[in-house]
């Protein structure tokens, strides 16, 4: 596959509060042997689509993660570890700017943006995020809700309980045109930004369409300490991942 203006960007601006008492974000935190983000990373340097590979981690975690891409990532000239912003679209916006700055920002620049604790993203998957955002302009990764979904206003009663058939459980990676995105986001009021939970949400609120991508359980974001335990077991027997 020929690169095609198309970035992988790696989100690990996370400081991993609900891991527990932890010195470190848990993407650095040990996965069979090496950091959760070295795994991710690794997975986004084996696609052959990506032009560059964007790390975007706390300002203070810099140096940390280059020391990491050096000692684990094959070809890590592929890799750069930027600075990331104040949450998660600041951060996808770095990630825009650096490009513009550094390589070639037009109307064709995809960037597929992942979470750096999903380290089972599979190559399957990259490639649907990458033709279906050429196809339909953004996409979202997300499998089926297995459980039935309770919606509750006050939480504390049901105030409905939604079709399970029309619902889907949000995954990563996320991916879009890199301008367009960008443009809808700085169209955004500040009341708007606030009710923002990820980028796909920026397109739902300006009436744009976002074409779902299938994605894995397996490919799980490791959040909690029973988590890593989970990911420990497929790390042992997922060797398709």
């Amino acid at each position: 596959m020929e690169n095609s203006n198309v970035y992988g960007v790696v989100l690990a601006g996370g400081k991993g509060t609900r891991m527990g008492n932890v010195e470190k974000p848990k993407q650095f935190m040990e996965l069979g042997g090496k950091p959760i983000i070295a795994h991710t990373i690794e997975k986004f340097c084996v696609y052959p689509g990506f032009e560059k590979v964007i790390v975007l981690t706390p300002k203070s975690w810099i140096r940390h993660t280059q020391d990491i891409v050096s000692k684990y990532v094959f070809n890590k000239e592929k890799v750069v570890v930027i600075e990331g912003g104040a949450n998660r679209n600041e951060t996808i916006m770095n990630a825009i700017r650096y490009i513009e700055k550094n390589h070639e920002l037009n109307d064709d620049t995809i960037i597929v943006t992942h979470d750096s604790v999903r380290p089972f993203v599979t190559h399957r998957i990259l490639e649907e995020n990458v033709r279906y955002a050429k196809e339909f302009g953004a996409c979202d990764t997300v499998i089926s809700a297995t459980d039935t979904i309770v919606v509750s206003d006050d939480h504390t009663m049901i105030s409905n309980i939604p079709d399970r058939s029309k619902m889907y459980q949000g995954q990563t990676p996320q991916t879009f045109h890199a301008k367009k995105l960008r443009s809808l986001y700085e169209s955004l009021t500040e009341e708007e930004k606030e009710i923002l939970t990820d980028a796909c949400k920026i397109l739902v609120l300006k009436g744009e369409k976002v074409h779902l991508v299938e994605g894995e359980v397996f490919n799980m974001k490791i959040t909690y300490p029973f988590d890593l335990r989970v990911a420990q077991s497929l790390l042992g027997g997922n060797e398709k991942c």
